[in-house]
């Protein structure tokens, strides 16, 4: 703790893939240290090598969101590493399975309904609030919820989707409640659509890059302090709710 330097400390969760190591590239771009957050350990520390062979100031955090063990362990890790956390990027999301009418409205499975809404909703949640002490050290704290137009209830865009789609609405409610509830402070709490990205989670069918989806995210934890709070954006601008 006494010898912690004044570099920006960035956590990005589920940092291993796609989008969330896009977002962790972009923000060692920009100079941060950036904390890579995910379940397993070799893809972690993998592509932590990658970010330091590129220059990046890295280092790995392992980092189940739907452990509330592996939660805590993770902010101490932090803590012992850099001492505070200047930005948070809730990125880790699954979509759940879809054979068998699993996401179908009308046979929705809803044990996959509970284990998307642990990782989508009850993850964010749980990292949030167990970061929130090393936010608070920090002088302009920022909280991104990588959130998706699926779960706009006025847009209804993507395929039928009756677990993730909502997993979706419900982060994006939640993280109003955080902006609500951090109104007069200095955290600045949003939500962000990357768009329909080529990774393995669209099975590389999206027709953005991970690094074109990463763009808004480092947007958001980069905004000035009277930048906007509580909403919910693409490339574009706002987003309907």
């Amino acid at each position: 703790m006494n010898s912690v330097n004044h570099t920006k400390t960035a956590l990005v969760t589920g940092a291993n893939k796609g989008i969330g190591f896009a977002i962790a590239q972009g923000l060692g771009s920009l100079g941060f240290t950036v904390a890579v957050g995910a379940r397993d350990d070799a893809r972690r520390e993998a592509a932590v090598e990658r970010l330091r062979a590129e220059g990046i100031d890295a280092f790995g955090v392992a980092l189940d969101v739907t452990s509330d063990d592996s939660v805590a362990a993770a902010a101490t890790s932090i803590e012992k590493e850099a001492g505070r956390l200047d930005v948070l990027v809730n990125n880790a999301g699954i979509s759940g399975r879809f054979e068998d009418g699993a996401q179908d409205p009308t046979t929705l499975d809803l044990g996959l309904l509970h284990t998307v809404l642990d990782t989508n909703v009850f993850g964010v949640i749980r990292v949030t609030n167990a970061m929130l002490p090393l936010l608070s050290r920090a002088a302009a704290p920022r909280i991104v919820n990588m959130s998706s137009t699926m779960g706009s209830l006025a847009l209804q865009s993507g395929p039928m989707a009756a677990a993730y789609a909502p997993s979706k609405s419900m982060l994006n409610s939640v993280t109003a409640q955080y902006a609500r509830r951090f109104a007069d402070t200095n955290i600045i709490v949003n939500a962000a659509c990357p768009g329909y990205v080529a990774t393995d989670f669209t099975g590389f069918a999206g027709d953005r890059t991970p690094e074109q989806g990463a763009a808004i995210a480092l947007h958001l934890a980069t905004l000035p302090d009277d930048g906007p709070r509580g909403g919910f954006f693409d490339d574009k601008g706002a987003v309907a709710w």
